[in-house]
């Protein structure tokens, strides 16, 4: 690191910390705001939904593609430089994805988003490890974090208001003064910070095959459940295009000079023991915020705001422990925090699987609530470990790889849960019908006024149950899940703290001590 000149204090290392936080939390909501406008602007474009999903998935793209490349970009340009560039383009591309008027277009603008989007989270995390003092580094990764599980929890209110009372455009321009503010407040009070540039050539094979194999996943796990996976010559296509164009990928960029991602990393095993507890957990996690608000509008009778209003209690609980556990992460072994977090993210998804269609609002946000709380101490030990495992040159490739894996589990899990749902839903109709007695079903067409009113009320009754089974079963599977990535995290090896190290030295005077007085009575 070059000149840094005196370190940020007071009132500017407040504002510089808020403007990294509100970035980072602009991205993360950018990609949850926009699935609650799907209809509206489907139906605004004339487009099917299934081709308004293309929104979602092109903003993925683009910012899978460009996450994993933030340590290349940092050691080119720099991290201020970087952040400036990427918060600038995210603004002025909101403002192309707004002015769109047709899906070409918005889609086109999209992935262009995604490509700015991409290196503002591990920037913005990075960044603020680096103008905190060491001390109050467990500080820095809390705000970040908090701004992370915001996004998710708050991305669907803020959605559904704003398509409700304005239009689906204002969901894409919110992004816009947040981001020339971000910008310009992070240029002035951090333009000092800078970095020694390595101007590497640019690894294109690996840049292609990283595009390739990253597009085709998308693609794959995008239109899967539409076309039946690999019942379709498709799917299957796109799977062995992506499976040819990873490995490829490895090969070359572990024995690449300048690799346009630096693989080594995962050498380091306290960096790959998080990596995959975060990943792991992550996924269940995403996966319940995809079932719940689907199931909650489909089925539940909610709105998308009232449905926003039941997820953002994780948000809020988040909200209100991250301060506690970010001052507990320097004085704890982080591997506990985690274990304790992610099992009672766990225990909260396990509550879940015992629901039934009579299932009140409180009893939905309460376990919600208990994710919020264990959220903070998944997240930040994570990351604190994760990060504090590599090489100080290896930081910035670290926290992109981190990111990267991070979305990509996010999206295998939205996709394999949701074809697990749907599947679960018609097994488990088929199988009420079958025990449903011929006593039960005449009941039923009693009440109603015509034979056809009582078979549909019957497929109706039938179907809000089997979507019931099928969600308890999913919520079970997301609770193993959870307990699975909470065991994983004991692989990491133990932090050598300032404690550890006095108890080292005590240990080693103790052992001098006895030394010296054996010493003596022999010599007496």
């Amino acid at each position: 690191m070059a000149n840094e000149n005196k370190p940020l204090e007071g009132l500017s290392l407040f504002i510089a910390a808020l403007m990294l936080s509100a970035a980072n939390f602009v991205a993360v909501l950018n990609i949850n705001v926009a699935n609650v406008a799907l209809p509206n602007i489907s139906g605004d474009l004339g487009a099917t939904m299934s081709q308004g999903t293309w929104v979602v998935t092109s903003y993925a793209v683009g910012e899978a593609i460009t996450v994993p490349l933030t340590g290349w970009f940092v050691a080119r340009f720099g991290s201020i430089r970087l952040f400036i560039i990427a918060m600038v383009m995210f603004g002025l591309t909101a403002i192309l994805c707004a002015s769109s008027n047709t899906l070409g277009m918005l889609v086109f603008a999209r992935v262009l988003q995604g490509f700015a989007g991409g290196p503002l989270m591990p920037l913005s995390q990075t960044l603020l490890l680096r103008i905190f003092p060491k001390e109050r580094g467990g500080f820095a990764i809390g705000m970040w974090s908090m701004t992370t599980t915001l996004g998710p929890a708050f991305g669907p209110v803020v959605g559904g208001y704003l398509c409700d009372e304005y239009h689906w455009n204002y969901v894409f321009l919110i992004s816009v003064p947040i981001s020339i503010i971000c910008a310009g407040f992070v240029w002035i009070l951090l333009r000092r910070y800078t970095d020694e540039l390595r101007k590497n050539p640019i690894d294109v094979v690996g840049l292609a095959l990283l595009i390739i194999w990253v597009a085709s996943l998308q693609i794959m796990l995008d239109s899967g459940k539409d076309l039946d996976w690999f019942a379709s010559n498709e799917i299957r296509t796109l799977f062995v295009v992506t499976l040819i164009s990873f490995c490829l990928f490895l090969i070359w960029e572990w024995y690449e000079e300048h690799p346009i991602v630096d693989l080594k990393v995962f050498r380091h095993r306290g960096f790959t023991v998080s990596i995959v507890t975060i990943s792991l957990a992550f996924a269940a996690y995403f996966s319940i915020f995809v079932i719940t608000p689907l199931w909650l509008q489909n089925f539940m009778g909610y709105t998308a705001t009232n449905a926003g209003f039941v997820t953002c209690w994780i948000g809020i609980s988040a909200v209100i422990v991250s301060p506690m556990v970010a001052k507990m992460v320097d004085k704890v072994d982080g591997r506990k925090l985690v274990f304790f977090g992610v099992m009672l993210m766990g225990f909260a998804a396990i509550i879940r699987s015992i629901s039934t269609t009579d299932i009140d609002y409180w009893h939905i946000a309460i376990p919600i609530s208990m994710i919020g709380i264990g959220l903070p101490f998944f997240f930040i030990p994570t990351t604190k470990l994760a990060l504090g495992n590599v090489e100080p040159h290896e930081v910035y490739s670290a926290a992109g790889m981190m990111n990267f894996l991070r979305t990509i589990a996010g999206a295998i899990a939205a996709s394999v849960v949701t074809s697990s749902w749907s599947n679960d839903i018609i097994l488990r109709h088929a199988q009420l019908v079958d025990i449903m007695g011929n006593r039960d079903i005449s009941m039923i067409k009693e009440q109603a006024n015509s034979l056809m009113q009582g078979y549909q009320m019957l497929d109706r009754i039938i179907t809000q149950q089997a979507v019931m089974l099928a969600t308890n079963d999913m919520m079970l599977y997301i609770g193993a899940s959870f307990i699975v990535a909470a065991s994983v995290i004991w692989l990491a090896p133990k932090p050598q703290g300032k404690k550890s190290k006095i108890k080292k030295y005590f240990r080693l005077y103790k052992r001098l001590f006895l030394l010296k007085r054996s010493y003596a009575k022999a010599n007496s």
